[in-house]
């Protein structure tokens, strides 16, 4: 006959056991259960139930000492409550918080405390359990392991490849409803001096670091991110966009247009995106770098009559010059926009003779020609633009930029805190799905003058009281009314659960 076992089983968030005994009655195998109650502690052996408080109980020993008295239905605890319930709420509203719980099913109390600390609490691991201690957080997910060690074993289980094809899988059929998409391609730095195989010096805009490069695929109408990739940081930008593209179509969206930054523009990407090697062909926008024949022909033929009238509009207040010209790309027919952005001239130009003028080494032809190209960018593409309709289309790709900087100063990318691939795959996926959430209750928030940081911030001062069975949260205020009545929540007066 088998021995007896415990069996767990969580039920509204918590975690309960029973004590199996297998028996025999009338010659078939039975098991006579006998509930322990809730698990307060499953490493120490710890649980409670109604008739006997908290007390301790092993297979080996059997029931140990009785830790709490007659007071085990008073008053438990007193959480930090109104942050983590309008976050848990909202990503139930927008559809994340089950495609979340659904990716490691058995560390998804792990999974979703972590989540929560990088928005609500922040600050090193090695806080996160003393933060969740004092969260409700930990009523929600009560089986949550957040020791450091553990912290880091989660990182390396959640870095694995099949994990990452099963969260874009569900993800993706989230947040497209169609599986063709104009994207924004762009990457940005991980400045770390962690020794492993992506670590490598990097020289961008003119900035030296040991750094990797986290490249980022952004729903142009959306802004949401679709997808992430990872590089060594001595690996251009140049290189990448092609296998950006492939690995795209591979998780099954097909970029219908792309815009990407003058990084990724090469004579080899223009003949890629024209689908010259039997790829299929893109649409796309991209700036030119200054350090280009092209760049330099074009302006070279084209600058000297930008500040006629007729070239010029207005961009959020701003003036800039726009010049269309039909242009050979490589060998395919294409357009080329010479602009002219005058304020950024003016700044440019005076920064310029400011440390040029006095120089014995610079003569008035050479200021001449230097000041000729202050201000001046040049933009590429394969379709005509309206220049009306050219800079809010460029401009979308601050979209990127928007969330890189979410994602570094918002929701603890950096610094990071790893040491092995494994583990750094773990916690960029953790970081990308945290900066989904991070975006999406801004964007409930919009029109507000709250933020998501706010939010958190003003509905921290929510508390709760725990009681055995169940939790009041406290009374909210006029702020945390007006932030639940712009997620479209309302202020919960009783909750079921307990301590």
């Amino acid at each position: 006959m088998a021995s007896r076992f415990i069996h767990y089983d969580i039920k509204n968030g918590a975690e309960y056991a029973s004590v199996y005994t297998p028996q025999r009655r009338n010659g078939k195998k039975v098991n006579d259960p006998e509930y322990l109650g809730k698990v307060i502690d499953k490493a120490k052996g710890i649980f409670r139930s109604r008739a006997r408080g908290e007390f301790t109980f092993t297979l080996e020993d059997g029931y140990g000492e009785t830790i709490t008295t007659s007071q085990s239905k008073a008053e438990r605890l007193i959480l930090d409550f109104g942050d983590a319930h309008i976050l848990f709420e909202a990503m139930k509203k927008c559809g994340f918080y089950d495609i979340f719980c659904d990716l490691l099913p058995e560390k998804k109390d792990t999974l979703m405390s972590l989540l929560a600390y990088k928005l609500l609490g922040q600050g090193a691991n090695c806080h996160a359990e003393d933060w969740w201690e004092g969260s409700y957080t930990r009523v929600l997910h009560p089986t949550a392991r957040l020791r450091s060690q553990r912290i880091s074993e989660f990182h390396q289980k959640l870095g694995d490849e099949s994990v990452h094809r099963r969260f874009f899988a569900s993800y993706l059929s989230k947040v497209c409803t169609t599986k063709r998409a104009g994207v924004l391609i762009d990457s940005t730095g991980l400045p770390n001096d962690i020794h492993f195989p992506l670590t490598a010096i990097n020289t961008h805009n003119g900035v030296t670091s040991n750094e990797t490069r986290l490249l980022m695929v952004v729903d142009r109408k959306t802004r949401m991110p679709l997808y992430f990739r990872y590089n060594a940081g001595n690996i251009v930008d140049v290189t990448t966009l092609r296998a950006t593209i492939a690995e795209m179509e591979a998780i099954g969206i097909d970029a219908d247009y792309a815009i990407v930054d003058a990084g990724y523009c090469s004579e080899e990407n223009i003949h890629s995106l024209y689908g010259d090697n039997g790829e299929r062909p893109i649409p796309f926008l991209t700036r030119i770098g200054s350090n280009l024949k092209l760049y330099k022909r074009l302006v070279a033929e084209h600058c000297d009559d930008l500040h006629d009238a007729r070239h010029m509009v207005l961009q959020r207040d701003r003036l800039l010059s726009v010049k269309c010209v039909e242009t050979d790309l490589w060998g395919h027919s294409g357009y080329a926009y010479v602009c002219i952005d005058h304020a950024r001239r003016e700044d440019e130009i005076h920064k310029y003779i400011r440390g040029s003028i006095d120089a014995d080494d610079v003569s008035f032809n050479d200021m001449n020609v230097a000041i000729r190209s202050k201000g001046v960018f040049v933009l590429i593409s394969s379709e005509a633009i309206d220049k009306k309709e050219l800079m809010p289309l460029y401009y979308t790709r601050q979209a990127v930029e928007q969330i890189f900087d979410t994602s570094k100063n918002d929701t603890d990318l950096l610094p990071l805190r790893i040491h092995s691939e494994e583990a750094f795959r773990g916690h960029i996926l953790l970081n990308f799905m945290t900066t989904v959430v991070h975006l999406s209750i801004n964007e409930m928030l919009k029109g507000t003058k709250f933020n998501a940081f706010a939010a958190f911030a003003i509905l921290r001062n929510q508390k709760c009281k725990v009681y055995y069975d169940h939790i009041l949260p406290k009374e909210a205020t006029k702020k945390m009314n007006d932030i639940y009545k712009h997620l479209k929540l309302k202020p919960p007066l009783k909750l079921q659960g307990g301590s």
